[in-house]
């Protein structure tokens, strides 16, 4: 398998940030971290082995960023307005210079896959559902969607409801949106069992939601002996991954 690390400096963040790419060819996709975690994290949780038949076959390509969490919506030192405004900045980075990067160098012009579990689930389907243009499908695995579990009761902030999908979907009603949303795959994943409460409630959201503006997706409940943890992460992902082959659409 072909691996790549590199470092480059970003202008949104003003700081280096490091990513890996896995494999040579394929459908791209950005990996976000779980909470506060780092660009090896996913090779470290044996993710990176749980998907080798796809990277190898050159179905897809893997890119993990680093993440800026604890810089972010983690770093409870900073107000919470502030805290948004870093995350901002993050999704600036993805889209403006990651993204632009791997489209060039890589030569790649057609839609990304966003995917991560836990906290990067989060980042995940946020991003997808504000960047429909550049993702076309999010594989989001035991993620909570609700800015408030960050920060709190956020008041009437705009910085930080435009990070809390539970709240801003009930409220996107532009077509160019909503086509996007339609004519991309969204899936949304959840065990039942240990630690996975708030993803629960969160997940189910976010159906309620998606089912009421006619956007499909597929919201799914794996078992209640399913865990909040990389074990099954491990067997979900590929899962999902192949799905989409199946469909023609890796």
């Amino acid at each position: 398998m072909n691996i790549e690390q590199h470092t480059f400096y970003s202008h949104h963040l003003q700081r280096d940030m490091t990513y890996k790419r896995y494999g040579h060819w394929g459908k791209p996709i950005i990996v976000f971290p779980s909470s506060g975690g780092s660009f090896h994290e996913f090779e470290d949780f044996g993710m990176i082995d749980a998907i080798s038949w796809f990277i190898d076959q050159g179905l897809v390509q893997v890119f993990t960023p680093d993440s800026v969490d604890k810089d972010a919506f983690l770093a409870d030192w900073m107000v919470p307005h502030d805290r948004a405004v870093r995350q901002s900045d993050y999704y600036r980075y993805i889209i403006n210079e990651l993204i632009s990067s791997i489209k060039s160098e890589y030569n790649y012009d057609g839609g990304f896959i966003a995917t991560g579990c836990s906290m990067g689930a989060y980042h995940a389907l946020n991003i997808f559902l504000r960047h429909p243009d550049a993702f076309d499908t999010v594989i989001a695995m035991s993620g909570v969607y609700d800015a408030r579990i960050f920060v709190g009761d956020y008041g009437n902030d705009f910085n930080i409801y435009e990070h809390s999908p539970v709240d801003y979907i009930w409220n996107q009603n532009d077509g160019w949106f909503i086509d996007h949303y339609r004519k991309g795959d969204i899936i949304i994943v959840t065990g039942q069992g240990r630690w996975e409460e708030d993803t629960l409630k969160d997940t189910g959201k976010m159906k309620e939601a998606f089912e009421m503006k006619n956007i499909p997706a597929w919201v799914d409940y794996w078992g209640y002996d399913v865990d909040h943890d990389w074990p099954w992460w491990k067997i979900q992902l590929p899962y999902y991954l192949g799905a989409l082959k199946d469909q023609g659409k890796l």
